[in-house]
């Protein structure tokens, strides 16, 4: 999701299925992003670095490793899915609703391609998956209340599958609002998940690394010396 700060989130009238999540699931309380604008906390959680980016450019391309590109080499899947992509498999940049700059296996040479997400899981469902909803559904360009619809719409049946895989959703925020020292909301929820508040200090890289040691992958760019989350 987009651009708001974790108070904007937590305990807002106007999200009540996302703090109904919070509240079944794992809340860290001190979860950060890594900078501004979008695309390099973008890059930051898929890559473990912000490649360098300051900016929201869609010309950028690279062929380092990445999370979808380890999972593939250890024998794994990634599915990376984009509402209102204009053509699955396609890069485009700013069409209508769908923002590259919020899909950051787009930019990678070496990762399947991008598809369509219409509002219905895969038929069969990659290891790991990135869900990206278009700048509306993901608060970027609509309200609080417009996106935690969209979420109640679209994780439930993600919720149930993954009741039955023993599957683990993570819902966080690109960034803040530029007002809140980049303090987002990130929350866990799934089978193996212990309920409640967490206050340990995490951030996009920590996220990454969480998923990275969960599959035996290598470590990826600034997730060295770092820990994964716990809970």
């Amino acid at each position: 999701m987009e651009n708001h700060a974790y108070s904007g989130i937590i305990g807002n009238a106007a999200a009540p299925y996302i703090n109904a999540l919070a509240a079944t699931g794992a809340l860290f309380t001190d979860s950060h992003a890594i900078s501004h604008p979008s695309l390099p906390n973008y890059l930051a959680i898929f890559s473990g670095s912000t490649q360098g980016v300051t900016d929201d450019g869609c010309s950028y391309l690279f062929s380092g490793p990445n999370l979808a590109s380890e999972l593939i080499a250890h024998g794994y899947t990634f599915g990376g899915y984009a509402e209102n992509l204009p053509s699955s498999g396609g890069r485009s940049c700013n069409t209508g609703l769908y923002g590259q700059r919020h899909v950051p296996e787009a930019y990678f040479t070496n990762t399947p391609p991008v598809v369509n997400y219409a509002g219905s899981l895969p038929g069969i469902m990659p290891t790991v998956m990135f869900l990206t909803p278009n700048i509306c559904d993901d608060m970027h360009d609509c309200s609080v209340a417009h996106g935690d619809a969209w979420l109640a719409s679209n994780v439930p049946q993600i919720l149930a599958y993954d009741a039955l895989h023993n599957g683990l959703l993570i819902l966080t925020w690109d960034e803040d609002d530029h007002y809140s020292g980049n303090h987002v909301a990130t929350i866990f929820v799934g089978p193996m998940v212990t309920a409640g508040t967490f206050g340990q200090s995490i951030d996009h890289y920590s996220v990454l690394r969480t998923i990275t040691d969960n599959y035996g992958l290598p470590v990826l760019n600034s997730t060295s010396g770092i820990s994964g989350v716990w809970h």
